[in-house]
């Protein structure tokens, strides 16, 4: 395994989807904030109050990662809040999406979590939207991993490591 040292920027926990209908119609709001200071992990179910925990058609999809890094290369000014992508845990310090297809871990405090990454987080016309214009094209191939969680665990803002397969 290496070793990433690597930054937790934003967590996100979403109980509503508000990304439905026509993108020029707007976002729906959150029933509740969604930006978190820590998360709780549950293996095989995802993010606890998450919309997608257990259910059943994201159990390869529960939670997706994002590298912050991917925003900053979009140049927009004023730069935009990492957690509009909606994306659960946005990472500075790793290109996420080279993880598709590979078990890694997270830690950040609590011990190790592993997940899976199965496949890229496609953009879509929504990121015009909440991000800024020309960000549907600019994300595409750099809008994140989806994953399922193999273990238990928290995660915080802040410091972490992540390891990969060598």
């Amino acid at each position: 395994m290496t070793r990433h040292d690597v930054e937790i920027v934003a967590l996100l926990v979403s109980p509503t989807h508000a990304f439905e209908g026509r993108p020029q119609d707007g976002p729906r709001p959150d029933a509740l904030p969604v930006a978190r200071d820590h998360v709780d992990v549950r293996a095989d179910l995802g993010l606890v109050g998450d919309r997608y925990f257990n259910h059943r058609a994201h159990r390869n999809a529960a939670v997706t990662l994002f590298a912050a890094e991917s925003l900053d290369a979009l140049r927009l000014d004023p730069q935009p809040d990492p957690h509009v992508v909606r994306r659960n845990i946005v990472l500075r310090g790793f290109p996420v999406d080279d993880l598709v297809k590979q078990v890694f871990s997270l830690e950040a405090g609590d011990g190790p979590i592993r997940f899976q990454g199965h496949r890229p987080a496609h953009p879509c016309a929504w990121m015009d939207v909440v991000v800024g214009p020309g960000a549907w094209r600019g994300l595409r191939g750099h809008g994140g991993v989806r994953c399922v969680p193999l273990d238990d665990g928290r995660l915080k803002l802040g410091p972490a490591v992540l390891e990969t397969a060598a």
